[in-house]
C-alpha cells in the first residue's frame, strides 16, 4: 500500500556539499539584491513585495536545489539558508563595517517640521507615503513632527513636538 523507497528519499542527490554551496551562493546573491534594490522600502509589505518574494523563492529554488529529490538535500538547503541568515546577523552585530550593510543606519526624513527631500528622493519615498506613515502614528501635519526617520528595518519612526516646543516655526495665537 505504501510503496516508499526510503533510501531514495534520504540519499543525497546532488551531494550535500553542492547543496550547501548552491544555497550559500543564492542566499548571498538574493540578500545583496534585496538590500541594494529594495533598501528604501517602508516597513509595510505590499502585494507587489509579496509577489517579488514568492517569485524570487521560486526562481531561486531551481538554482539552489539542482532538481534534488532527497529530503536530506532539502533539509541541508533550509539549514544553509537559516544558518547564513543567523551568521550574517551575528557578524553584523560584532563588526561595524558589516553592521552598516546588514543593519543600515536610520535616515532623517523630517527635521523640525521640515521635509528632507533629498533623503525622500534617494529612498524613493513620496510625500504621500511619508504622510500615510505619519498618520498611522497620530500625526496629521508634518509641522507637528520634531523628527522622523527611515529606520534600518524599513519602518518610519516619528517623534512629535511637545506642546510648547514649536521651534519658532509657528506663530502663537496671541502674537502680534
Amino acid at each position: 500500500m505504501l510503496d516508499i523507497d526510503l533510501a531514495a528519499v534520504l540519499a543525497p542527490d546532488p551531494s550535500l556539499i553542492e547543496t550547501f554551496l548552491r544555497g550559500t551562493f543564492m542566499y548571498f546573491f538574493i540578500f545583496f539584491l534585496l538590500r541594494v534594490v529594495l533598501r528604501g522600502r517602508t516597513g509595510a509589505t505590499t502585494i507587489s513585495d509579496l509577489l517579488v518574494l514568492v517569485l524570487v523563492a521560486d526562481a531561486a529554488q531551481n538554482a539552489m536545489a539542482s532538481d534534488y529529490t532527497s529530503m536530506t538535500n532539502g533539509a541541508v538547503l533550509v539549514a544553509t539558508i537559516i544558518g547564513w541568515s543567523f551568521a550574517l546577523d551575528w557578524v553584523g552585530y560584532r563588526v561595524p563595517f558589516v553592521q552598516s550593510f546588514v543593519h543600515p543606519d536610520r535616515k532623517p526624513l523630517v527635521v523640525d517640521g521640515r521635509l528632507i527631500r533629498p533623503t525622500l528622493a534617494r529612498e524613493l519615498i513620496t510625500e504621500d507615503e511619508l504622510m500615510s506613515q505619519l498618520r498611522l502614528q497620530g500625526v496629521d501635519d508634518v509641522q507637528d513632527v520634531k523628527s522622523a526617520f527611515l529606520e534600518g528595518n524599513g519602518e518610519i519612526s516619528a517623534i512629535k513636538r511637545s506642546g510648547g516646543d514649536d521651534g519658532g516655526h509657528r506663530e502663537s495665537a496671541g502674537a502680534t
